[in-house]
């Protein structure tokens, strides 16, 4: 289990006797984890929200008009500009508390967006709200691919998967470039708090919620999120994926608390090699082929690199 803070302590029967956040009976698909991963967020935060999401799987699965699934204050925004939005929010909160107009409380501001809508459309948007030190917590619903319209690649989309628009064949073997690193990109931001995390590891996953609400700025939490429809995985296993995400080191969990780069899980004993990520998943079945072995290897070798470096960087504190 990944490592947690000592200063920090998620009390489950504490969070059991509250109300819901996220109301029950939205319309996500069976095994979709961003419902919980939604949940564990706004069960992770003390304090009133206010939530932006742009479009994507989660706005137009929870606030089909005139239904809603939200019980806090919720701002749908375009695709593109969830940064820009929340910052708006964020700056007349400020603006009407300092005028003595509304109540002089705390209140968090929180987006929930797809990788689409992050990775891709939404950058600008992002990078600028971030610059300017917005008080907000950013998370990522990252499923890996623009899901809500048909699983086509995004720049989140690892190398060699399957979408609609990469699609396999005698020429071309899936998507041919590799993911961003976007994480890493928000790290360079300098802002206080930006983390990787998974629903499986719901303890990490809160801590880390508590960790970066408690800042003064803006924080990012990058949350993968697997999706049935598209990896092509059966619905029940979700939380099988989410761990073997980590434990093959696609997915590390770790944090740049104000610039400390530290590693939360080290799967160093019981590290699965990378093949076993490729059979859970109908996206990457075409790697199984006899003829594929030499493309498997080679993304195995870029992924001990790739981990060998995130070791190396959180030993040395960034």
């Amino acid at each position: 289990m990944p490592e947690v803070s000592r200063e920090i302590k998620i009390n489950l029967k504490e969070i059991c006797n509250r109300e819901e956040r996220l109301a029950p009976g939205h319309r996500m698909c069976s095994g979709c984890v961003e419902a919980m991963i939604v949940r564990q967020v706004l069960h992770a935060i003390d304090y009133p929200v206010v939530v932006c999401t742009p479009t994507g799987c989660l706005e137009i699965t929870t606030g089909i008009f005139p239904y809603t699934s939200w019980r806090v204050p919720w701002v749908h925004s375009a695709f593109e500009n969830a940064g820009a939005t929340i910052s708006g929010i964020e700056s007349a909160y400020r603006s009407l508390r300092k005028q003595g107009k509304i109540e002089d409380r705390v209140i968090k501001f929180v987006v929930f967006a797809g990788d689409g809508a992050t990775y891709d459309i939404g950058f600008q948007w992002l990078s600028g709200a971030l610059e300017r030190g917005h008080q907000f917590l950013y998370i990522c619903l990252n499923n890996e691919a623009y899901m809500n319209t048909g699983t086509q690649r995004s720049s989140a989309t690892p190398k060699a998967a399957w979408t609609t628009t990469t699609p396999t064949g005698k020429v071309i073997t899936g998507k041919v470039q590799p993911r961003k690193d976007m994480t890493a990109i928000v790290a360079a931001h300098n802002i206080p708090y930006v983390a990787q995390a998974a629903p499986h590891a719901w303890n990490d996953l809160m801590i880390k919620v508590k960790k970066a609400i408690s800042k003064e700025g803006p924080s990012f939490i990058n949350v993968i999120s697997p999706c049935p429809r598209g990896w092509r995985y059966d619905p029940k296993d979700a939380n099988v994926i989410s761990k073997l995400a980590v434990d093959t080191c696609v997915w590390p969990l770790y944090e740049v608390d104000e610039g400390a780069w530290r590693l939360n899980y080290k799967p160093n004993a019981t590290k699965k090699p990378l093949m076993d990520w490729f059979k859970s998943q109908g996206r990457f079945s075409h790697l199984l082929s006899a003829g594929k072995t030499d493309l498997v290897e080679a993304l195995q070798q870029q992924l001990d690199q790739d981990w060998a470096r995130l070791e190396k960087r959180c030993q040395n504190g960034g």
